[in-house]
Parts: C-alpha cells; structure tokens; sequence
C-alpha cells in the first residue's frame, strides 16, 4: 500500500452553491476545476453506487449530466488510467456529500480532485445529497447549475439549461476514427454511441474489434465482413439519433447484432419501436432485473435515463429481461433475425458480473446458434489497443 497521500489544511474552501430549475438551493463548497464565469450546468441525476465513482464519472453516457453521488464519501481510494471508462470524462459536474480530503491505495495515481481539474471538470461538496435525491426521486431529474457565480446567475443558467431531451449527445462523445482493439480470427465491429472500455475489454475475448464512429454507414460495415454487430451504450434521446437507427436497419437480418443500453434503445427503434424518458431514470449497479426464460434474478449496473415501451415492439421482439422496480424492459430478442439487446450493462464498470454470460451469448449467436442459449462466460481484463487517457497528475 502506498503512504496516503499528506492532508494540506492551507487549501482553502471555496463557497459554492447548487440551483435547480425549479428553484430549489444547496449551498456547498467548490471541488475540481473553475467552471467558465463560475457556472457548470446540465441536467442533474443521482447514481446509488457505493464504490467504482471514477468508472461512471468517466462514462460517457452521462454527458450532458451533472451527477449526484448518494454514497457519502467519494475519492477515498484516488483514480488510476487504468479504471478509465472511456478517454476522457464527458458528465457536466461532479455532486458529492464530502470528497476525500486525502486518498489511500496502492493502485491510486492521482487525486479525484485532480482528475477532474485536469479535465476540466467541476465539482461542488457539502451538499446534502440526501435531500436533493428525495427531491430528484419526487419530481425527476431537472436542469440545475452550480458554481462559484452569484444565486441569480445560477438560477438563469438552471432556467436556460435545456437538459438531455431533443439534443443528439453522441455525436459529442463518438470516436473521430475507427480503431482496432485486440486480436482474434473473427472481426466484430462495434458502434461507439459512447463505448466503455470495460465492454471493449469483453468484446475483445470473443475476437478482434473494430470501433467505428456512430454515423457509419451499414454499407461500410457489411464491407468489412463481420461476424457480428455491437451497439454500444451512450448518452442522451435515442430518437435524436435517427441515423444510427438506419444503419441499424440495414443490417439486421445481415448480420448477428447484439445491443447494450442506447444501443438497446436504437435496435428497438429500428424495427419500428418506441422509446420515453424515465422520471429520474436507472443510475446504480443495485437493480435487479429478472431473466423471463429461467426466472433467474440478476443484480445489474444501470445507466440510462430513457426506455423502450414494451407494447411499440409487440409482435416485433419478444421481451427477454424486466426490471423489478418499475417493470420496465431491460431487454429483448428480435423475431426472425440474429438480434437481441440488453438495456443494462453486463460488463459492469461498476457493478456486479451477474449478467457477464450475455457476452457468451453473443458468441453463441455468432457461431450460428440461438441467442437464447447461455455460451461460455467471459472475463477479458487484459486487452491492448484501449485508447489511454492522459492521467497527467499527481
């Protein structure tokens, strides 16, 4: 273990406060980064992990959100390049009841604190997260602005946020190019919506893959000879993302393609479905979700704030998984094609790895056989050619 890194009371604490758009305020203290004229602002939601913050601050399906930590203290065993989700955190900000004021273990690099003041990422502590997630539990996630800036600054920029709804977020967060990662006799080709590397770790034990931007075309993809289609997780409305659905239709029945969280979402949608946003929506690696074939229960890592409506892919897919909570679907097989999606994630990055055979579905589908039945259950942590993000601090 490494000596915990020395506590410097001289910092001093810079007042902060937190608006909703509905009015509400939290006063608190500044963390991380300086936000542009002391305002940071997005849509506010609330994740109930108990460990793992630095893997979904640095998910980008939170782009466009500011996230409220419900576990009381955060940054307590520092970050590392290797738990990066992604190249970088794309969320808005940073919403904790108390960050560690020192860090302790052997694997850490770097602070969280400075993490996110090497990003560009803004913070504020001392809030009462309790509080503010009953709220956001009441009446859902909101637009909210915090920041250094004066209350009634804060409060224009929590009216004038716009929030997740009607706003194409992957195009914000997609790769520029594509890029391979692994290696294996077969080639998968998976869709970066907002891929984690926790899922690339995973596809990369079942061949080589190659990523390649959201606006990619079903004919570049088909050009490549796959042996199968990943769509990947992202932020955002699903129905703002029209083109990925078109490329989805041009490759169904063409293709073995398997869906994780937007990627679920777009898939329902290309087959003539639906999707609505949640009240507050699914942040946390605590739900459970029931698999309908065995009735088996998995305990899964969520992250998405829109859902597809069951009854708009009726007679089009069966569904497969229903979360327990609400009874939304959680995941589904598409009639008379090799296609099926979940709308949580098995990889975890947090969370449990109930559900890591889904993977080994995949597999299966892609050897020719039916996505129904379990294949081999996959752990692939070693695996080159993940983007690296750049720590760079101390």
């Amino acid at each position: 273990m490494s000596a915990p890194t020395p506590v410097t009371p001289s910092t001093p604490v810079i007042p902060a406060a937190l608006v909703l758009a509905d009015g509400s305020v939290f006063e608190g203290e500044h963390l991380g980064a300086e936000a542009p004229g002391g305002v940071a602002s997005g849509e506010v939601v609330f994740n109930t992990v108990l460990a793992g913050y630095q893997e979904v601050i640095t998910d980008p399906s939170y782009a466009g959100q500011i996230i409220t930590f419900t576990a009381t203290h955060i940054g307590n065993y520092g970050v590392n390049a290797t738990d990066f989700e992604s190249r970088r955190p794309f969320c808005r900000g940073v919403i904790v009841r108390e960050i560690a004021r020192r860090h302790s273990n052997q694997r850490a690099e770097a602070s969280l604190d400075a993490m996110l003041r090497r990003y560009g990422i803004s913070g504020i502590g001392g809030i009462d997260t309790r509080r503010l997630t009953r709220l956001l539990r009441d009446t859902g996630a909101m637009p909210g602005a915090f920041g250094t800036a004066d209350e009634a600054t804060l409060r224009a920029a929590a009216q004038a946020e716009r929030g997740t709804d009607g706003i194409d977020l992957v195009a914000q967060v997609t790769t520029g190019q594509a890029y391979t990662v692994g290696s294996g006799e077969r080639l998968i080709v998976a869709y970066d919506f907002g891929i984690k590397h926790s899922i690339l770790r995973d596809l990369a034990g079942l061949g080589t893959v190659r990523v390649v931007p959201a606006s990619t075309s079903a004919a570049d993809v088909l050009a490549m000879n796959p042996a199968g289609v990943f769509l990947s997780n992202g932020p955002g409305d699903p129905a703002e993302v029209g083109y990925a659905v078109e490329a989805i239709q041009g490759l169904l029945g063409q293709v073995p393609v398997f869906g994780i969280c937007l990627g679920h979402q777009l898939l329902s949608r290309a087959i003539g479905g639906e999707t609505f946003k949640l009240p507050f929506g699914h942040h946390g690696g605590n739900h459970p979700v029931r698999h309908e074939a065995t009735g088996k229960i998995e305990i899964t890592s969520q992250n998405h704030n829109f859902c597809v409506d069951p009854e708009s892919i009726a007679g089009k897919a069966d569904v497969t998984h229903l979360n327990l909570n609400d009874r939304t679907v959680e995941g589904m097989r598409v009639r008379d094609v090799p296609a099926f999606s979940v709308q949580y994630h098995p990889e975890a990055g947090p969370g449990p790895h109930d559900a890591k055979y889904l993977f080994g579905m995949f597999d299966n589908l892609m050897r020719g056989g039916d996505a129904g039945v379990t294949g081999r259950n996959l752990h692939g942590y070693e695996t080159p050619g993940l983007p690296a993000p750049e720590l760079g601090v101390a």
